[in-house]
């Protein structure tokens, strides 16, 4: 067991570790109890009643967070000719084709947050498997990076666009924004996220689906959310 600071120690003892608590009680707290001096991200972990180790149970997707996440992503583009140029005027931060490529292989260049890709030039970025695959980079078609629509796809991922998928353990990782945004924005981000999660339950995944939610911040603890309350969430703070 790692040691604590007092600021942590001091936040989870506000915390009822045996309760699970509304989504609104939950953000309420997580926020309240945010100690460190930057502006701390928050977090949900979601266990979902899947086994990744099935092709057909693989939970992935994507959203657009209403408010964003607050953090601005580097995006690069693999595109040409006309592509390029759209790419570019959306806002993307680098486009090319062999030469980022060329650079990516021989310098481990990875000054970026986000790949998009056309899918005319798949073939030659599958080179980078070993480098974008280990690190989440590697566009793809079920995440709507691997498009000719590219600056759409640009736009999207620079208004706060978040790509999930379950780990081995069956979990799902997403920020849902930072501290400053406030209780609604967290709460409205929580709802569009869940909407997109539940949109990807696999035809094949049998008994519940979503088994248990944690909310937190990157410093804080962890703080157990009551899965009924997720009919509330989303009939409260849905945009629909």
């Amino acid at each position: 067991m790692p040691r604590r600071g007092k600021k942590y120690l001091t936040a989870l003892s506000k915390i009822d570790r045996i309760k699970k608590y509304s989504f609104e009680e939950a953000v309420k707290l997580a926020l309240e109890n945010a100690y460190a001096k930057f502006d701390e991200t928050v977090e949900v972990a979601v266990v979902l009643g899947v086994d990744p180790r099935h092709a057909d149970q693989m939970v992935r997707g994507s959203v657009v967070l209403p408010h964003g996440t607050g953090k601005v992503a580097r995006v690069l583009v693999f595109a040409k000719g006309e592509k390029a140029k759209e790419a570019l005027e959306a806002g993307a931060d680098f486009v090319g084709d062999e030469d980022l490529i060329k650079k990516i292989q021989e310098e481990n260049w990875l000054e970026f947050d986000k790949v998009i890709a056309t899918p005319d030039l798949m073939g030659q970025v599958s080179r980078l498997g070993k480098i974008l695959g280990p690190r989440g980079l590697m566009p793809s078609a079920k995440t709507g990076t691997v498009t000719f629509e590219v600056a759409k796809a640009v736009r999207d991922i620079k208004a706060g666009k978040v790509d999930f998928k379950v780990d081995r353990a069956g979990v799902l990782h997403a920020p849902v924004g930072k501290v400053s945004f406030g209780q609604k924005k967290i709460l409205e981000n929580l709802c569009a996220l869940f909407e997109a999660i539940l949109k990807a339950k696999p035809a094949s995944a049998k008994g519940q689906y979503i088994k248990g939610i944690t909310l937190s911040t990157t410093m804080g603890p962890g703080i157990k959310v009551d899965i009924n309350d997720l009919r509330n969430l989303l009939h409260k703070y849905s945009g629909d």
